[in-house]
């Protein structure tokens, strides 16, 4: 943890949350001598385990509350989703990955942290039935913001989302004032996969 506070990491409790979870369970076995290097590693369908500075850095902007009920897109390995659920939040996280969908059914962390909610679908519709949500949160580049979700947001919600096609995208934290207007604030920049429109066939 200390390479995260070096690099700006202050909430101690998004610290202590990750300093919990063994990164290595939700990596393939063969990475597990530097599973907990500060990098991003493939993990299946082409997709990502973010670096342990980026999940901290979104985590940290999302301002987690106990008990928030937070949206996220982008399962993938379901490290971000734990952290979340670490912190006391109920998440509700959508993937559109047929494979990595699956592996959720097996996740070993099941039965630990029940409030993680699984889900198969394309992350630019959300998931109204659920909605409104506390806060949002995206784990792939977003073309743009998705209106959707924004709809999906509770008044006073935030939204953490990488937003720009091409190689690197900016940060940013959108916060949903009374009158259903966004207030927008950047942050640094970061590379993620991109965010695709529908789901994987079965």
């Amino acid at each position: 943890m200390d390479i995260l506070r070096q690099k700006g990491i202050t909430d101690e409790n998004v610290l202590a949350a990750m300093n919990e979870l063994p990164r290595h369970f939700f990596m393939d076995s063969a990475l597990d001598n530097i599973a907990y290097e500060d990098r991003a590693f493939p993990i299946a369908e082409g997709q990502t385990i973010s670096q342990p500075y980026t999940v901290a850095y979104q985590t940290q902007l999302l301002k987690v509350k106990q008990g928030d009920k937070i949206l996220e897109i982008g399962t993938g390995s379901i490290y971000q989703a734990t952290v979340l659920a670490v912190l006391g939040a109920k998440v509700f996280t959508i993937e559109r990955q047929k494979k990595l969908y699956e592996k959720t059914k097996e996740y070993i962390f099941k039965t630990k942290y029940p409030q993680l909610k699984f889900f198969y679908g394309d992350g630019f519709e959300g998931l109204p039935t659920y909605a409104p949500f506390d806060k949002v949160i995206i784990t792939a580049a977003a073309p743009f913001i998705p209106p959707k979700l924004v709809a999906q947001m509770k008044t006073g919600a935030c939204m953490i989302i990488p937003v720009d096609e091409g190689d690197v995208q900016r940060m940013m934290r959108l916060t949903k004032n009374d009158n259903g207007t966004m207030e927008e604030e950047i942050f640094e920049k970061f590379s993620f996969v991109p965010m695709l429109k529908g789901r994987t066939a079965p």
